[in-house]
């Protein structure tokens, strides 16, 4: 049986990511369901499957067929890199070190202030107001090719992402009030503050929906042709 996903354990799980600890990670997806971090966690297994730490690829195929039977935006991207790292067909994309959870920033922020840039020669995402009308011109025409152009797409799928959320929910009361909260502006902020009177059922939104963000991150990555470069280099 697997344990839920504490403040520790994803504090451990992200540590394992950030120093590509292979291991680790597997020894957080054995004793933690794996299917609510796949998204946060697919390049570090990618790595580990490339460096062939023992049992990774086994993990791998098993987080494969989970990502194929979810089916979410980004799901099939990621489950095609997995199948590649284990000798698959080998993917198109370009690799850029972008940070997914940033990209997701950019792509789904404030409407009136969202959007901005990749830089492609190092991955850095940078937000729109980050830049100047002089900036811009200083480096078009010579500068064009080095960026990638991220459009602010809304708060349409975070919208999303709290209605799906609330169908999870055993506590129908908890799931009545929260449908009343996302009526009307300020749905957001109304949301999160009846959903903090349930601290374990908050925890589980935050991973629901960073899950969610960082898998339509990497379907807009993939659609112009690039994927997270992976640690290690891959």
């Amino acid at each position: 049986m697997t344990e839920a996903w504490t403040d520790h354990a994803l504090k451990a799980l992200r540590a394992a990511c950030h120093t590509v600890d292979g291991p680790l990670l597997l020894a957080m997806l054995r004793t933690h369901d794996p299917v609510g971090v796949l998204q946060q966690c697919g390049d570090t297994l990618t790595a580990a499957v490339f460096q062939g730490v023992p049992g990774a690829r086994e993990t791998a195929i098993v987080c494969t067929s989970a990502l194929r039977e979810r089916g979410r935006p980004g799901d099939a991207v990621l489950a095609e890199q997995l199948d590649a790292a284990g000798g698959g067909a080998v993917s198109m994309l370009r690799p850029l070190p972008v940070d997914l959870e940033k990209l997701s920033g950019l792509l789904e922020g404030d409407p009136a202030w969202g959007g901005g840039r990749i830089d492609l020669d190092t991955g850095e995402c940078r937000p729109a107001l980050a830049d100047t009308e002089e900036l811009w011109d200083q480096e078009e025409p010579e500068g064009a090719e080095r960026w990638l152009h991220v459009p602010c797409q809304g708060s349409r799928d975070a919208y999303r992402d709290m209605e799906d959320f609330i169908t999870t929910l055993d506590d129908q009361d908890l799931a009545h009030f929260l449908g009343i909260a996302i009526q009307g502006p300020g749905a957001f902020r109304r949301f999160k503050d009846v959903l903090a009177t349930s601290p374990a059922e908050l925890q589980r939104y935050w991973l629901f929906a960073a899950e969610r963000e960082h898998g339509r991150g990497r379907a807009w990555l993939a659609d112009q042709g690039y994927r997270p470069a992976l640690p290690g280099g891959h």
